[in-house]
């Protein structure tokens, strides 16, 4: 490639974050790494890409007209390197899977129970992880392979797929919580008792809350909390049917709720998965209940 694909994502995580400082944290870089591949690029094109004179560094016509250019090389290379890695039939001696709560325990079940079949030999991993865990866990290669809740935007070194599946999510309490009782609680009603919120590792509480809350790490804590009475909490509708039997929780009646969530499927370009992983992806794909 006669442009450095450091500085192809340099550039592209730039415009995407706003700023060199922003890019050079979800690059894990510097920010003079950042700033010096993007001014050899601009050396290689002959032209600039940012202009620098205000706080944020603002496309230039020229960077705009490129920007779209720039993705689709970085994209034709993500897909080289997947193809490659599928043709060599590489298959791991063992996958790691960060799987999110909102995955419905059903899909969990068969999606094991065929990989046992496909692949008796590769060590399975399971991890629990929702939101920026997941991507810090494949951008660290601690995982191959993730789930989230869907997002717009996700930093360039990770691959995203939107699956076929939606799951429901729902506001729940404790049969013994106040609120429990009521027909319809409204959202102003609501605020006033504590919310149990999920709060990623590596969210730092930079969420902000309209009135007290616990938070956790995972749904499945989350919903613990919430049978133990300590407040009100947005879960899973098939987690509280699976977990939640011997001391049920009762839905709110909320404006908007319950909602249909949708599910992104994940992996670390760099690293893409072999031919297990390759497989998961497929069979999450295809919408993760067939053979």
């Amino acid at each position: 490639m006669r442009y450095s694909p450091e500085a192809l994502t340099a550039f592209v995580e730039t415009v995407a974050c706003g700023s060199f400082s922003a890019a050079a944290r979800r690059l894990r870089k510097s920010q003079s790494t950042v700033s010096t591949a993007i001014a050899h690029l601009e050396a290689d094109l002959g032209i600039t890409l940012f202009d620098r004179t205000s706080r944020q560094p603002v496309l230039t016509e020229e960077g705009k007209k490129v920007l779209g250019y720039i993705q689709a090389i970085l994209s034709a290379s993500d897909r080289l390197d997947e193809v490659a890695l599928s043709l060599a039939g590489k298959t791991e001696a063992r996958l790691t899977f960060v799987l999110s709560d909102t995955l419905h325990p059903d899909v969990l079940e068969a999606l094991m129970a065929q990989f046992d079949r496909q692949f008796p030999h590769t060590e399975f991993e399971c991890l629990i992880g929702e939101d920026v865990d997941v991507i810090d866990l494949l951008q660290k290669e601690r995982a191959q392979v993730g789930l989230t809740e869907a997002k717009d935007h996700y930093p360039t070194d990770i691959g995203a797929t939107r699956l076929p599946m939606q799951t429901w999510m729902g506001l729940y309490v404790a049969a013994s919580h106040p609120l429990a009782g009521e027909e319809k609680v409204e959202w102003d009603r609501l605020h006033t008792w504590r919310e149990l919120r999920l709060n990623t590792y590596l969210d730092n509480g930079a969420q902000l809350a309209r009135g007290p809350v616990w938070s956790a790490p995972n749904y499945l804590l989350l919903l613990s909390m919430a049978v133990q009475g300590f407040g009100w909490c947005a879960l899973p509708c098939a987690l509280v049917e699976e977990f939640a039997a011997e001391k049920p929780l009762v839905q709110l009646d909320v404006p908007g709720w319950p909602r249909a969530i949708s599910i992104d499927l994940l992996w670390n370009k760099k690293s893409p998965p072999g031919a297990a992983g390759s497989w998961l992806r497929y069979h999450l794909q295809q919408g993760g209940m067939g053979e």
